[in-house]
């Protein structure tokens, strides 16, 4: 089989269930496991590099509202692949090219390859993802195996942070505008032993005034912006951080282990239980600023 895929998460999924042999193809972003950088790259950015997160979001709205797609999908590139399955997402027309412009390509192309769209809104979503992966890639018993893992390991945190107090917690998944949190990632705060300020379970992450933020109440603000690294996260929160005195504020890895919904997002939890449940071991996924 030669798979094409379209979206972070799934690479790194496709790799977890043992068929990343079978990956001919990339988006610029994929770079976890580092084997993926090795793959050709399908999928560009339309986004000019340097832009400042207010920058960043003007240009995504100003995109979103001329129905201008934010990636540039290469056609020739997906033509001299020839895949047999393309693997792409219809959650967040942020994230990854849009499926539409996919089966437009892959018609135009003459392409028969297998389009598989990968939509998942909470943690037990991930999961079910790694599983259809497995199933369309004939690697089912791996795929069961990885969420085996996977679950073992969360039930792991539930079962250290029971009992404990549970902190409200404001996790910003952008900074300029401030967003609040969607989809999985207040699930992994509950999880993680806290209790979400803002956000809700299973939908969009929302544009929010850091009026309503700080009344809010968080007793933890973590600074968990889309697209950026521990380091580029750490930059941000030191940002914003004087909008929460007395209130420690803390910098994530959000690319790696909260924006993807693939089986980092365990990480994820882990980290998230470690800063609001410390267990006196030092996490250098996690910094305080």
């Amino acid at each position: 089989m030669r798979i094409v895929s379209l979206i972070p998460s799934a690479t790194e999924v496709l790799f977890a269930v043992g068929a990343g042999d079978d990956v001919v193809g990339v988006t610029f972003e994929c770079d976890h496991p580092p084997a993926a950088r090795e793959r050709r790259v399908v999928s560009t950015s339309a986004m000019p590099e340097g832009l400042t997160p207010r920058e960043i979001d003007d240009f995504v709205a100003a995109a979103m509202t001329a129905g201008e797609d934010l990636y540039r999908l290469d056609a020739g590139a997906l033509a001299e692949l020839d895949a047999d399955l393309v693997v792409t997402q219809d959650l967040c027309a942020v994230c990854a090219v849009d499926v539409a412009s996919v089966d437009e390509a892959l018609t135009f192309l003459g392409c028969r390859a297998e389009v598989a769209t990968l939509d998942p809104h909470t943690l037990d979503d991930v999961l079910a993802t790694i599983v259809e992966v497995g199933r369309l890639t004939g690697r089912g018993d791996e795929a069961a195996a990885v969420v085996v893992s996977l679950e073992t390991r969360l039930a792991a945190v539930v079962d250290r942070v029971a009992g404990r107090p549970r902190p409200r917690v404001l996790v910003l998944e952008w900074t300029d505008p401030p967003f609040a949190p969607g989809h999985w990632i207040p699930e992994m705060v509950t999880r993680a032993g806290g209790e979400p300020s803002l956000g809700v379970a299973g939908t969009k992450s929302g544009r929010i005034t850091w009026d309503e933020a700080i009344d809010s109440r968080p007793d933890v603000v973590v600074c968990a912006p889309c697209g950026f690294d521990l380091e580029g996260g750490a930059a941000l929160a030191r940002d914003v951080r004087h909008h929460f005195p007395g209130v420690p504020v803390w910098a994530v890895d959000a690319d790696g282990l909260f924006a993807r919904p693939g089986p980092r997002l365990v990480d994820g939890v882990e980290v998230l239980a470690g800063i609001l449940h410390p267990t006196g071991t030092p996490d250098d996924r996690a910094i305080p600023v």
